[in-house]
């Protein structure tokens, strides 16, 4: 018994030290399991407030009802909160439980709606880029007749009906896995789970490619061609508004003629522009609006920037792995899959952010909201080029206002036989944003 003490001693040591082990091991997992689940929810519960808040805000804001853009802007937001509501809740439940415990059958529902919806928003992205251009980009008349209503009803379609054709269809019919069955049966047996306690999606070449093209790249071409434009049309005019500076700074013998921009949304075309006149602008007002010009143009690329840079920091990786993989022999890890798809969720909270919150006329409705109907926050008249200098900074949408606005005057208003124009803000969100 003596000698059978200290090998007792010595497995209860043992035995000790690995319940401690797994102990410490649970207690991680559970830490882990804690934190995910709080920055899953965070993500979720933004998005839900953000994209409900837009659509409110059109809701109760007549003026926002007024401009086309923003119909695709709170298209784009429905589509995004339908990501959070129906698609993010599914994925974060698997990430956290590492089981699927709603069946075969929903796992494909699930997988169609998620395709659907974030190929729906990335859709009106590229809507809202065309939308724009068409703005800013062309004179008023011209961007009425290719924005018709009844164009922005079939370009809203088209948003939501295209996705139909590469998630419910394909994917309902197994299209996608054809001649990979044998590879998804291989992935189901090594995750040792049945039909009902697992979700495994992977999809062959051909849908790798259309899938790809249609959700992504084809967007993505079309949005840089649309804000490659704007961004050179925006410094165009620039460029001319501060030769129209240096020329205002000069002196002058009566009155100048000054065209006051109206807001694009009125219904008559010559109420975009019209002639007053007023005073030249004095030494002391030149002055501010000298370095007005690098401020305008450095704004302008970093908004374009931040748009589009976190489109493609959002969605490039986990289009770019859903190239590659199948040509890999699926051999992405999971974990990676899940960061990109994740990533790519992100920009349905982000969108709110990039597409409405930078939108001073939303920015309004948010504050009338959120302050219960705050009069003060109503909109407000529009400012004098007597204050141009402030108009070059705080009057600006996104940095480009001025510059955007110009881009509805016809070329032959510029000038009126060598007499210097100046332009002027009737309506600070005639465009809306950048």
């Amino acid at each position: 018994m003596a000698t059978e003490s200290p090998l007792h001693l010595l497995d209860d040591l043992i035995n000790t030290g690995q319940q401690q082990q797994e102990q410490q091991q649970e207690f991680l997992i559970s830490l882990e399991s804690i934190i995910l689940t709080i920055f899953l929810s965070i993500i979720i519960i933004m998005t839900v407030c953000g994209n409900l808040l837009v659509m409110v805000a059109l809701c109760k804001d007549r003026h926002l009802r007024k401009k086309k853009t923003n119909y695709f802007i709170v298209s784009l937001a429905f589509a995004d909160l339908l990501v959070a509501l129906l698609v993010m809740p599914f994925a974060a439940i698997e990430l956290i439980t590492g089981e699927w415990r709603y069946g075969e059958i929903f796992c494909l529902v699930r997988t169609s709606l998620d395709v659907l919806l974030t190929t729906a928003s990335i859709l009106h992205l590229c809507c809202i880029a065309l939308d724009r251009y068409y703005a800013i980009c062309c004179q008023p008349l011209v961007y009425r007749h290719k924005m018709t209503p009844v164009r922005v009803a079939v370009m809203l379609s088209g948003c939501w009906f295209i996705p139909i054709f590469i998630s419910f269809l394909p994917i309902m019919q197994s299209w996608n896995a054809i001649g990979i069955e044998d590879i998804i049966e291989e992935r189901k047996g090594l995750a040792g789970a049945s039909n009902d306690t697992s979700c495994v999606f992977l999809v062959n070449r051909p849908y790798a490619l259309i899938c790809s093209a249609v959700a992504f790249y084809v967007p993505l071409a079309l949005m840089v061609l649309a804000y490659q434009r704007i961004y050179v049309t925006a410094m165009t005019h620039v460029r001319q508004i501060e030769t129209l500076q240096r020329a205002g700074s000069a002196p002058v013998s009566g009155p100048t003629p000054m065209i006051t921009v109206r807001s694009s949304t009125s219904s008559d075309p010559t109420d975009h522009y019209r002639l007053r006149t007023t005073r030249a602008l004095s030494p002391s007002e030149q002055a501010p609006i000298a370095n007005s010009r690098m401020r305008i143009e450095t704004k302008a690329a970093k908004t374009l920037a931040v748009i589009m840079g976190c489109f493609c920091l959002c969605w490039a990786p986990f289009f770019i792995t859903n190239i590659v993989d199948p040509f890999i022999h699926y051999s992405v890890p999971w974990q990676l899959w899940t960061a990109w798809l994740w990533l790519g969720y992100i920009n349905s909270g982000l969108n709110p952010f990039l597409y409405a919150f930078l939108n001073r006329a939303f920015r309004r409705a948010f504050l009338v909201i959120l302050c219960c109907g705050d009069e003060r926050y109503a909109r407000q008249g529009s400012c004098s080029y007597g204050q141009v200098h402030r108009a070059c900074s705080a009057a600006s949408v996104n940095g480009t206002s001025i510059a955007l606005r110009l881009s509805f005057l016809p070329n032959r208003s510029y000038s009126d036989n060598g007499r210097t124009i100046l332009a002027n803000e009737q309506s600070q969100d005639s465009v809306g944003t950048l």
